[in-house]
């Protein structure tokens, strides 16, 4: 058992991952803005101490007496970022400097850092590999990118601090993301009978949420000496988004039907997880199929209900926020 910080814990990965954590036997504390609700964590409210909180306030009196931090809060994704660039730089870079400096003061021993595999931009090498320079394009892929350096930076003999860099996650969780690809997709198949792919040769890597959630979680216990100061990259399946759109037909049904549509999105990427598993042994478990099929299951017993739901789309309601000042 650990004490551990979850920053972003409401959220489509955080409360998968404190779920998790609890049924592990970890004692966790929650701190989220709440920005989309916190329905996710419904299911661990008397396992949990769950605060509404921002991290670019002090985090010193929740940082006190933890063991570790899993750090997933963020302005999260492109378009949310462009509309609010400020935040952004406040809360991806500025708070997370305060962060992981507070939490080696307080005696923390282990800090995550939860990047993105944004940070490496457009690359035509066929496998992208830590080895390879970043080049962010975006202000949230540039954010994450300098606070991937300020967190390594704090790295010390009793204070591991690394980064995973994530492949974009799919599959169901109680707080519904409907704005990711292979998510998004398989709404339209399910609702409409139609998929509408924008492009489809670009490559996109995906990683199941319930894998992303036990690597987080196992991480927790592996060998300080093969992580501090290191970055990994945690993918499985790279696809195109046309290949994943014929997968969702195939899992859906074949009265579904794809159209494209021209993009201006020049994102495309090949990330290798080879050294998370030669290092540390992690190997997802789950496809792309099976996410799949568990966010088509989620529409037809009605664990989703109201597909419109803005809680559902990070722009949507980040929109929203904005016009109220955040």
């Amino acid at each position: 058992m650990a004490k551990v910080l979850v920053t972003g814990g409401a959220g489509y990965v955080g409360c998968v991952l404190s779920a998790m954590l609890v049924e592990r036997g970890h004692e966790i504390t929650v701190v989220d803005t709440m920005y989309f609700g916190d329905a996710g964590l419904d299911s661990i409210r008397k396992d949990a101490r769950i605060v509404r909180g921002d991290i670019r306030d002090d985090m010193t009196p929740l940082l006190r007496g933890q063991e570790a931090v899993l750090h997933l809060a963020a302005i999260s994704n492109d378009p949310s970022s462009d509309l609010a660039p400020e935040l952004t730089q406040q809360t991806n870079y500025d708070a997370v400097v305060r962060l992981v400096k507070t939490a080696k003061k307080e005696g923390v021993s282990r800090f995550v850092n939860v990047s993105t595999s944004s940070v490496y931009g457009v690359k035509e090498t066929p496998n992208v590999t830590e080895d390879l320079p970043l080049d962010p394009l975006t202000i949230y892929s540039r954010t994450k990118a300098e606070a991937e350096k300020a967190v390594h930076a704090e790295n010390s003999p009793d204070f591991c601090a690394f980064s995973l860099r994530p492949a974009t996650v799919c599959g169901w969780s109680p707080r519904m993301r409907l704005d990711l690809t292979v998510n998004i997709l398989t709404m339209h198949a399910v609702l409409n009978k139609r998929i509408r792919v924008f492009g489809g040769a670009q490559k996109r890597p995906n990683i199941h949420i319930w894998d992303i959630c036990d690597y987080y979680e196992k991480i927790l216990k592996a060998p300080a000496e093969k992580l501090g100061g290191q970055a990994f990259n945690a993918g499985y399946e790279n696809h195109t988004v046309m290949e994943i759109a014929q997968m969702v037909k195939q899992e859906v049904g074949d009265d579904v039907s794809i159209a494209t549509e021209p993009t201006d999105d020049p994102r495309s990427y090949h990330i290798s997880s080879e050294k998370i598993k030669r290092v540390l042994g992690y190997e997802p478990r789950r496809t792309l199929r099976d996410a799949i099929r568990d966010v088509a299951a989620a529409f037809r017993d009605g664990r989703i209900k109201d597909s419109s739901d803005v809680n559902y789309y990070n722009v949507k309601k980040m929109k929203l926020l904005a016009e109220k000042g955040f």
